[in-house]
């Protein structure tokens, strides 16, 4: 019996270690300032300069791509022919960060509530708003329209450049 205990307090200790082991190897690495010299990855606009939320790959090599907002983050990263190792992606929590001047409020892109379809521009014109909270998220789409999807729900066919799903089909 107590060699059986003895079995099982081991095997939960090398999990609680193994876990421990694991947050600390998938800790993110720190998302990056905007300043007056960051521009977007794409095509070279000032991030500073624009409304609506930016965006922030960070790939394992060290070197970090800036995008003017989310829509370009997405139109990178779900591009079939996208291999580099990602570390950390980033945008900026719109629920806390001022639309018209967002600063700070980088939360991890692959937790934040996605609202697609929203009437109100971002950088580029329709973005993909992103929110630390669902219920933020749920209030801005109520108010600017839109429907919410989590990071994984979002698809190459939505995340065009050319404005895919969002492209006002009237023209």
């Amino acid at each position: 019996m107590n060699c059986c205990r003895l079995t099982t307090a081991a095997a939960v200790l090398a999990l609680m270690l193994a876990a421990g082991c694991q947050s600390q190897s998938s800790a993110l690495p720190p998302p990056h300032e905007i300043d007056d010299t960051t521009v977007s990855v794409l095509d070279g606009m000032s991030l500073k300069d624009y409304p609506g939320p930016k965006a922030q790959i960070e790939y394992a090599d060290g070197q970090t791509d800036f995008f003017c907002d989310t829509l370009g983050l997405f139109s990178v990263y779900l591009r079939p022919e996208q291999d580099r190792k990602v570390g950390a992606m980033y945008v900026q929590d719109m629920g806390a960060a001022d639309w018209r001047h967002p600063v700070g409020h980088w939360i991890d892109a692959k937790r934040a509530t996605y609202v697609v379809g929203a009437k109100k521009p971002g950088a580029m014109g329709q973005t993909f708003a992103s929110f630390a909270s669902e219920a933020d998220a749920q209030r801005f789409a109520k108010s600017e329209g839109g429907k919410l999807y989590r990071f994984d729900q979002i698809t190459i066919d939505m995340a065009t450049v050319d404005g895919g799903v969002i492209k006002d089909q009237n023209m």
